[in-house]
């Protein structure tokens, strides 16, 4: 595996998204044709409540950030040492 890269779930240097929802996400026909920043189309600039233009961000279930849990599908990962 390489470095920022596990199971299932990668780090392209923004944080960990897993595998297998962002390419749900990229496959998914209501992105289709769309081109430039995703912010724009997702209307974080503008909205009251913002959301992640990655929906498949993990978020870290210990204190010691050793497991990743995907908000999607929730599949658990233990990463690191």
């Amino acid at each position: 595996m390489k470095l920022g890269e596990s199971t299932f779930f990668i780090n392209g240097g923004f944080g960990w998204v897993c595998k297998k929802c962002s390419v749900a996400a990229d496959n998914d026909p209501q992105n289709a044709g769309k081109s430039g920043a995703r912010l724009l189309f997702e209307g974080e600039a503008e909205s009251i409540n913002p959301r992640f233009s990655v929906n498949a961000m993990a978020k870290w279930s210990d204190p010691e950030r050793r497991i990743l849990v995907c908000p999607i599908c929730k599949i658990v990962e233990k990463v690191g040492d």
